[in-house]
């Protein structure tokens, strides 16, 4: 985690969240109850064009994704994450392109559809992982988080969780590849977690709680 820029401490700290992303504002605002912090989504965001996300990390994607949005918000503190999943046996991969990894091969829903995107992610992920045997299954889960305050970033922190992947899933809860990622040490996918459990050993939990450790001077 790195400083760009500095600020002062605060007795009271708001936050917009660059995200209309369920899952990920669920995992936000469970964060920031636990730490007093108050976090909303940046307001009419479904209005602003959507940046391209043609970065190569996850660091390149929060950070542009911070900078232009925060320019929607004068004057207030924005966040923007990037987050996936790197798997080992794919070399990294699905990586940044996590949220995108069945897109990329075509698999998308009609218009009229809801979105299946998860649903088709982890039915690539265990196709992919077809004949790979348990101890090569390891993965993370990684998030990088950029806060930015008019156009101009502010500090960036990051946090990551080891498991393996599973071959059928497991759970209900979370998003994303939460029912096929196994932490052992739990015995429990992320998925079967609470959220409270979730935000002290999550990726997006430990980037979070790191920021405001930061952005409070501790």
């Amino acid at each position: 985690m790195h400083y760009t820029g500095c600020m002062e401490e605060q007795d009271a700290l708001h936050l917009f969240a660059a995200t209309t992303n369920p899952g990920k504002l669920k995992d936000f605002r469970t964060a920031a109850d636990a730490f007093a912090v108050d976090i909303e989504p940046l307001p009419r965001l479904k209005e602003i064009p959507a940046p391209e996300e043609d970065g190569a990390t996850f660091e390149a994607n929060a950070m542009l994704k911070a900078i232009y949005y925060s320019q929607f918000a004068p004057g207030e503190l924005v966040v923007a994450d990037d987050s996936g999943l790197e798997v080992d046996a794919l070399g990294g991969a699905p990586g940044v392109r996590s949220a995108r990894f069945a897109a990329d091969l075509g698999l998308t829903d009609s218009p009229d559809a809801n979105d299946n995107s998860d649903v088709w992610n982890n039915v690539v992920l265990m196709q992919r992982l077809t004949g790979i045997v348990a101890a090569r299954r390891t993965a993370r889960y990684r998030c990088v988080l950029v806060a930015a305050r008019d156009g101009h970033p502010i500090l960036t922190t990051e946090g990551t969780v080891e498991g393996m992947i599973l071959e059928a899933p497991r759970g209900t809860g979370g998003f994303g590849y939460d029912p096929l990622f196994y932490m052992p040490t739990l015995e429990q996918t992320m998925a079967e977690i609470s959220l409270e459990t979730k935000l002290g050993i999550s990726h997006r939990g430990r980037a979070f709680a790191a920021m405001l450790d930061l952005l409070r001077g501790k």
